[in-house]
């Protein structure tokens, strides 16, 4: 297993590099100029242009610049933004809280919900729950997020107002940030009633983005329990007089559980890379809003850094999942 770990993070450097190259030239092929963008609505004389442009390194060449933007990361500095001039890292490290929070928050809706919709509806298989939950999983899965996020801000939060539309907590509340995660600060600080407001910016949001994640985990799940119940060793188990409980959740869902841990940890990636859509529709501060800002704004250090951290998220998600692998098969581990 140590092995399997070294080849995987051995690989993960031409991974990487690749990613660099690909988010350095297709920032640039977006018409603009970032100097005009970050400037707005004044304007500039040529030379005050000029003076920016080789301030910012834009003057050099594109193989000159890449490998200025390489020589930095292989340092650990992830660059400056060109609009804030504040440093990417710190940027980043105030807004991925709010990513992770939303997309754990949402990984635990969907995949709780999707694993006990996806049992019931194999072991009910062609009854009406098993076809009532293949129906809203296809619906769940197919449904776009803007268009299902904005009919839930329409009906929770507009017509009933049970829900807040934007933000992580409300306006008249003070929480000091000490972890950036919303919910944690809001638990321990001493105003009353901030905690339930965090949790009640959180739902909507997590919602829309659990959804698909959700629809996937159930069709997943029951699929293999399906293909699990038939197998010999379940009926043996049924044979020693084993109760059904201990039958389905120790050895029935168990192994079930392996191809259904390939789609969670594909998803929980996707999730923690930035919930682009999820994020700009409730103004959830994260690193998908930060992303898409950046882009209009051609802030091409941001866009950069974004894109590599998101993706590195994703990478290291996946590994994780390899590695529990081993601990739900055992064959699994001593292949490796």
């Amino acid at each position: 297993m140590f092995a399997f770990i070294l080849k995987r993070l051995a690989a993960l450097l031409p991974t990487l590099l690749g990613i660099t190259l690909v988010s350095f030239g297709l920032i640039r092929l977006i018409p603009g100029d970032p100097i005009e963008v970050m400037m707005g609505e004044r304007s500039l004389e040529p030379e005050a242009h000029a003076a920016l442009v080789k301030q910012m390194g834009l003057d050099q060449s594109l193989p000159a610049q890449y490998w200025d933007y390489v020589s930095k990361l292989a340092q650990g500095d992830l660059g400056q933004s060109l609009v804030s001039r504040e440093s990417v890292a710190k940027e980043f490290a105030t807004l991925f809280p709010a990513t992770v929070e939303l997309a754990v928050a949402a990984l635990l809706m969907a995949v709780l919900l999707g694993l006990l919709l996806g049992v019931l509806a194999g072991l009910k298989r062609g009854s009406w729950l098993d076809q009532g939950v293949m129906g809203v999983a296809t619906v769940g899965y197919s449904m776009p997020v803007f268009w299902w996020g904005l009919i839930l801000i329409m009906f929770f939060s507009v017509q009933m107002s049970w829900t807040p539309i934007s933000g992580r907590i409300g306006i008249e509340f003070e929480v000091a940030p000490i972890s950036g995660f919303m919910l944690f600060d809001a638990w321990v600080s001493e105003e009353a009633g901030a905690f339930r407001s965090a949790c009640l910016h959180l739902l909507l949001p997590a919602l829309v983005l659990g959804t698909s994640t959700m629809a996937v985990v159930a069709r997943m799940t029951r699929s293999s329990m399906l293909e699990v119940l038939r197998e010999d060793y379940i009926r043996a188990a049924r044979a020693k007089g084993l109760s059904p409980a201990r039958v389905i959740f120790v050895h029935a869902l168990r192994n079930a559980l392996i191809p259904v841990l390939t789609v969670i940890g594909m998803q929980a990636g996707s999730l923690l890379a930035g919930a682009v859509l999820t994020e700009t529709i409730f103004s959830w501060p994260g690193i998908g809003k930060w992303l898409i800002d950046s882009i209009a704004r051609r802030d091409y250090p941001v866009v950069q850094a974004g894109i590599l951290i998101s993706a590195l998220s994703f990478i290291l998600v996946n590994l994780g999942v390899d590695l529990l692998y081993g601990v739900l098969n055992p064959r699994i581990r001593a292949s490796h």
